[in-house]
């Protein structure tokens, strides 16, 4: 396929999410649709349109509608290209431009791509870094591995990962961090992958996990488990009674496989009440992902000021619930994976006000600046 075919390709896709689709699940349909194209083209395609959903409000302006050809058209533009080489109607390229889209210069909200009613909280949680932060929310993130430290060091899970054509580099967030230097497309079928050496998680998730102490032996519950990254990525650091529980329990569906690759036990629970108390409960709190806006762009639009407000509701349900769960000494570690300190300091404060036998140890916060997506942790303890 041609370059223009791409973003033909790529237009329809955009279409069909503007419409409320899942960008994953438009793209497989359109890979159904379309056997011709090879994975070089797929993956050309998948990033043209996460470029366009990551830079929809500023790609808009510039191609002169929120559609998936006038985010295409912004693209190009906001790159500095004329869209008239690739958008001329010849063979299976778009038309050409038409004068009503002409290119309208953005706000300075629309050219960070930040929702208006997000600005101020997003302004007051990040102070001087709002801007730096939105443009690193407009590139398309890094992908890293983490490497499982329990069965193999950095330095060897390189060497494996070479051996599959995999380049890679120490990431300085986390000792456990591997950022991929090349193509990715080989990463699920490497021996490493397989054989359980490395998983894929973000540098910052992996350095939030770093940054809770453990200490071997210990009985440790992961209360909003999902998928398990978090769980694995405690069971790599020590030999820890470890469990999984999460609300709705078909997210850790695919735990208990990944677990036995890793070389891991993880016991998952229905009921913690059962098992407690904890040493540690991890509470990765559902929140709205604004840190994690270059994976999952939809995201920040889909966000509206009511579900944000359901959302504080709930991360302070689960705080409470969790500090039920944990021994007299124990900790309770609260992450979540936002900018807004809404949902992180102001989670704490209220806590805290509402549970006075409670302090914090440490806090951390990270930014897309510092080469990861934004995480958020407070360690606390009983006084």
């Amino acid at each position: 396929m041609t370059p223009a075919a791409h973003i033909s390709a790529a237009i329809e896709v955009l279409d069909r999410v503007l419409a409320g689709g899942s960008p994953d699940q438009c793209l497989t349909n359109w890979g159904r649709g379309h056997r011709f194209a090879g994975s070089g083209d797929r993956a050309a395609i998948r990033d043209l349109v996460f470029d366009g959903l990551r830079c929809k409000r500023s790609f808009a302006a510039l191609g002169g509608a929120e559609s998936g050809r006038g985010l295409m058209l912004g693209r190009l533009r906001a790159g500095g290209h004329d869209p008239a080489a690739l958008f001329t109607g010849e063979g299976h390229a778009p038309p050409p431009p038409t004068p009503q889209e002409a290119p309208t210069p953005p706000t300075e909200l629309a050219a960070l791509d930040c929702p208006d009613w997000l600005a101020l909280r997003l302004r007051d949680s990040l102070g001087a870094q709002f801007s730096p932060v939105m443009q690193a929310l407009q590139h398309r993130a890094p992908v890293v591995l983490r490497v499982n430290l329990a069965r193999v060091s950095r330095q060897e899970a390189q060497a494996l990962l070479a051996q599959d054509g995999i380049e890679t580099t120490p990431h300085s967030l986390a000792l456990s961090a591997l950022k991929v230097s090349g193509s990715t497309r080989k990463i699920l079928t490497s021996n490493a992958y397989t054989a359980g050496m490395v998983e894929l998680q973000d540098a910052a998730s992996q350095a939030v996990i770093e940054a809770i102490p453990l200490a071997t032996g210990q009985s440790v519950l992961d209360y909003c488990a999902g998928g398990g990254g978090k769980t694995l990525a405690l069971a790599a650091r020590a030999d820890l009674a470890l469990w999984a529980h999460d609300a709705a329990p078909a997210r850790m569906r695919d735990l208990p496989a990944r677990a036995q690759r890793a070389g891991a036990r993880v016991g998952l629970l229905e009921n913690p009440a059962q098992q407690a108390p904890f040493d540690l409960v991890l509470v990765d709190a559902p929140c709205s992902g604004s840190g994690s806006w270059r994976r999952d762009p939809v995201g920040k639009w889909a966000l509206t000021q009511a579900r944000l407000a359901e959302l504080l509701a709930i991360q302070a349900e689960i705080l409470t619930k969790a500090a039920a769960l944990v021994a007299p000494e124990g900790r309770l570690a609260y992450v979540t994976c936002s900018l807004l300190s809404d949902e992180n300091q102001g989670q704490i404060t209220r806590f805290l006000q509402d549970n006075p036998g409670w302090y914090v140890q440490t806090t951390r916060q990270f930014t897309p600046l510092d080469g990861g997506d934004g995480f958020f942790l407070a360690l606390l303890a009983r006084t």
